[in-house]
């Protein structure tokens, strides 16, 4: 099992989320479409290549965004990340996978 964590634009939080429970992320036992999600702000200065849905090359942005926790099975995870590329506005997708003991 694994955790999977990411931050997304308010606008964008449902859809990305929704794209995730599609492949069958956030299942926990006998319920689905979990997950944690808690508001923020993040930060971020495009440079020189970049393509940004937000903000503009040479400037800092600051955004209202979601950081949004979900479970993942084992076998899942690697279509997860996919998923969450694929729903995702941003260029550049901010993420964490990280493994999770049983006990």
């Amino acid at each position: 099992m694994y955790k999977l964590c990411f931050f997304v634009p308010e606008a964008n939080c449902e859809a990305v989320k929704q794209a995730l429970f599609a492949v069958g992320v956030g299942h926990i036992g006998d319920y689905d479409q979990c997950c944690w999600q808690s508001l923020g702000t993040g930060q971020f200065r495009p440079l020189d290549g970049s393509n940004p849905h937000l903000g503009r090359q040479h400037q800092l942005e600051r955004v209202t965004e979601w950081k949004v926790e979900m479970v993942c099975s084992d076998e899942l995870i690697e279509s997860a990340v996919a998923a969450l590329k694929q729903a995702h506005p941003y260029e550049e997708v901010a993420y964490e996978v990280y493994p999770l003991a049983a006990f």
